[in-house]
C-alpha cells in the first residue's frame, strides 16, 4: 500500500458519505476534529457530529475529520512516511490551526500520542512552537479527569462543547490575528469559563509520590467550571455513512444527563441536570432519517424516561420506520416502546439492574427491583421479543459473597419467569468489573482486587453453566484495571502513555508503569481519604462542597436518594 492508496481510501470514504454539511476548505481557520479510534468506531460518536456541524456553520472556519487508520493502513503511513490526513481534503494534521480530540473512552488515551506522532505534531505540548497547531480535547474524559493526557494538549473543554467551541476558536483566531504568541493565546483561553489549560496548573507531589495539589499561574482561575446549556437545537447524525458500527442508523439524541442519582455513574453527576429535547425537534430528526432510508437510533441516558416517549415512538411507527434505543429503564418501560422495538426487528430487550441483591442496589441507588425485571419480561413476551440481556457489575463497594450469590439467584428466577410468560429465548448476563470514577460518591474507593473479581466471575459462570437458557458473557478484567488507573490517574501517566505509543500500546502499559516507578496496584486498590486532594479537584461540576461525601455515607446506610425534580437544590447544581 503506497501513499496514493491511502489517499484513495480516504476519498472513497468521503464519496460514500451523505452529509448535511458543505465545507469551505479555504476558510480562514482550519480545524481538525480527531477521533482517536478508527473511522468505523468514530463515526458512530454523536458528539463528533454535533461539534463538526457547529464549527462548519461559522463562516471563518472549516472543520475536517481525522481518524486512526486500521492497523495495516497505519503501517503503510509509517512505511511511506505519510502524515495522517483528513477525510475531506486529505490535508495533513500538522497543516491545521487547531487539532481537537474527542476523548470518550479511556482505552483511546493510548491512541492520542500515537496519532499526534503520525500527524507530525509534537506529542508533548511543551515541545510545540508557534508554527504547530494548538491541540485541544473535549468529551467525557476531558470533563471528568483529563490529567492522564494533559501533557499532550494545550487546552481542554470541561463539560459540553456546544457553544463554547465557537468562543474558544474565536480566541485563538483573534490571538493569531493580533500577533500574540502561543503562551499568550493559551492564557486568554484559560479565562473562558469551561476551558482548562493544563500548562498553567503544575501538579505537586510529596516525597512519597502522593499528589498534593497544583501550583496555579498568576491570573488563572482557581477552579475550572464545567460548561453546559439547554438542548434547544437538534443533536443528530450530520454525516451518514454505512461504514460504521451503527451504519444502518440515524442517531437522534433525545435527552442528555440523568437525574436518577445512580452512585456509580459519572455521567449522572458531570452532565446534571437532565435535559430533554422538544418533541417537534425529535420528529424533525425522524423525518431526516426517513429521507435517508435509515433506522432511527434514539440516544440518551435512559430513553424510556423521556416524558413523551410513547408519542415519539408512535410517530416513528406511523411512518413504518424501525428504531432502537441506547438504554432502557425496567421501571419506566412501556408496552408501546417494546412493541415498537419488536416491530423494528429487535430480538433482545436489554436492562441494567447492575447487581443481584436488593441490598446492593440500595447501596448504589439503583431503583430497579426483580418485579421490574419480570414486568419487562412480560412486556417482551406480549410483543414477541424472546431474549433478555442484563448488564451486571461486580466488585461494587460493600459487595459480599452473598451479593454474588444473589446474581445467580436473580438470573435463575428471571429466566424461569421468562419461560413462564412465554419467552422461550435466552437470558444473557453481561458482566464487567466495577471501575470507580471521578465525581461520583465512589471516587475515593479502591477497586476490588483482580484475583477476587476473577474468583467471583468463575463462581457465577460455574453456577449457571448447567442452564442452557442462561448465557454468561465476561470480558477480560485485565483491561478494566488499566481503565481504573487511567480514570483516576494524574499527570505522571502522560510519559507512560507516550512510551506505550512507541511500543505495543496498552499491552505495554504494565511494563511502562513499572519503568516509570509507578504502581498500578497503588492507583487501583488504595482508598483515598475524604480530605485528600484529588487530581480532578481543579474542575468544578457545580456540586456543593461535601455533597459526594454525603452521598457516600448515604450509600453505606443504604439510603435512597430520589431523582432530580423541579425546585430541588440538594446537590447544588440548580442554584
Amino acid at each position: 500500500m503506497n501513499r496514493q492508496d491511502l489517499i484513495d481510501r480516504l476519498q472513497q470514504l468521503h464519496t460514500n458519505e451523505s452529509s448535511r454539511i458543505t465545507i469551505n476548505p479555504h476558510a480562514q481557520q482550519r480545524v481538525a476534529i480527531v477521533y482517536p479510534n478508527t473511522y468505523f468506531v468514530g463515526m458512530s460518536n454523536l458528539g463528533l457530529h454535533i461539534i463538526y456541524e457547529e464549527i462548519n456553520a461559522h463562516p471563518s472556519c472549516v472543520c475536517e475529520r481525522i481518524f486512526l487508520p486500521e492497523k495495516k493502513e497505519l503501517e503503510a503511513y509509517e512505511k511511506t512516511k505519510t502524515h495522517l490526513m483528513s477525510v475531506e481534503t486529505q490535508r495533513s494534521m500538522d497543516q491545521f490551526d487547531v487539532v481537537a480530540f474527542d476523548m470518550t473512552f479511556e482505552m483511546d488515551y493510548f491512541n492520542m500520542p500515537l496519532m499526534l506522532r503520525h500527524g507530525r505534531v509534537p506529542v508533548m505540548s511543551c515541545d510545540r512552537t508557534e508554527f504547530d497547531p494548538i491541540v485541544i480535547a473535549g468529551g467525557p474524559c476531558a470533563t471528568f479527569n483529563p490529567e492522564p493526557f494533559a501533557d499532550f494538549v494545550d487546552a481542554c473543554i470541561v463539560g459540553e462543547g456546544e457553544g463554547i467551541i465557537t468562543d474558544l476558536l474565536a480566541v485563538i483566531r483573534d490571538g493569531k490575528f493580533e500577533g500574540l504568541e502561543r503562551h499568550e493565546i493559551l492564557f486568554n483561553l484559560s479565562q473562558l469559563a469551561g476551558v482548562y489549560v493544563p500548562s498553567l496548573y503544575t501538579p505537586l507531589f510529596d516525597e512519597n509520590g502522593t499528589f498534593t495539589g497544583y501550583d496555579i499561574a498568576a491570573g488563572v482561575p482557581a477552579t475550572v467550571k464545567r460548561h453546559f446549556g439547554a438542548l434547544t437545537k437538534a443533536g443528530e447524525t450530520v454525516v451518514a455513512t454505512d461504514f460504521t458500527e451503527f451504519g444502518a442508523m440515524y442517531i437522534v439524541e433525545v435527552a442528555r444527563g440523568c437525574g436518577r442519582h445512580c452512585r456509580f455513574c459519572m455521567a449522572g453527576y458531570c452532565y446534571r441536570v437532565p435535559r430533554v429535547r422538544d418533541l417537534d425537534i425529535l420528529k424533525a430528526g425522524v423525518d431526516r432519517a426517513e429521507a435517508l432510508g435509515k433506522k432511527v437510533g434514539l440516544m440518551g441516558a435512559a430513553i424510556s424516561d423521556y416524558p413523551e416517549i410513547d408519542e415519539l415512538v408512535k410517530y416513528i411507527r406511523s411512518k413504518d420506520m424501525r428504531y432502537s434505543c441506547a438504554s432502557l429503564r425496567a421501571d419506566s418501560l412501556t408496552q408501546e416502546v417494546v412493541d415498537g422495538l419488536a416491530d423494528s426487528g429487535q430480538k433482545t430487550i436489554t436492562i441494567a439492574p447492575e447487581t443481584g441483591s436488593e441490598r446492593l442496589r440500595r447501596v448504589i441507588n439503583k431503583g430497579i427491583s426483580e418485579e421490574n425485571l419480570q414486568t419487562a419480561a412480560t412486556l417482551s413476551a406480549k410483543s414477541g421479543i424472546q431474549h433478555m440481556r442484563l448488564y451486571i457489575m461486580i466488585g461494587l463497594p460493600t459487595e459480599t459473597d452473598e451479593d454474588i450469590e444473589a446474581i445467580v439467584g436473580m438470573a435463575e428466577r428471571t429466566q424461569a419467569y421468562m419461560a413462564e410468560v412465554g419467552c422461550k429465548g435466552r437470558l444473557t448476563l453481561s458482566i464487567n468489573p466495577f471501575i470507580p470514577k471521578p465525581f461520583t460518591p465512589f471516587q475515593w474507593m479502591g477497586m476490588n482486587h483482580q484475583k477476587e473479581v476473577d474468583r467471583k466471575l468463575q463462581y457465577i459462570k460455574k453456577s449457571l453453566q448447567k442452564n442452557r437458557r442462561i448465557e454468561v458473557l465476561i470480558e477480560s478484567p485485565k483491561e478494566a484495571y488499566i481503565q481504573g488507573v487511567l480514570a483516576r490517574g494524574d499527570r505522571r501517566l502522560g510519559a507512560v502513555l507516550a512510551a506505550c505509543a512507541l511500543d505495543r500500546g496498552s499491552k505495554s502499559f504494565k511494563a511502562e508503569m513499572k519503568a516509570a516507578g509507578l504502581d498500578m496496584d497503588e492507583f487501583n486498590y488504595r482508598e483515598h481519604d475524604f480530605k485528600e486532594v484529588l487530581p480532578w479537584s481543579i474542575l468544578d461540576m457545580g456540586l456543593s462542597e461535601n455533597y459526594l461525601e454525603q452521598e457516600w455515607y448515604r450509600s453505606v446506610d443504604e439510603a435512597y436518594t430520589s431523582p432530580c425534580m423541579a425546585g430541588c437544590k440538594r446537590c447544588g447544581v440548580c442554584k
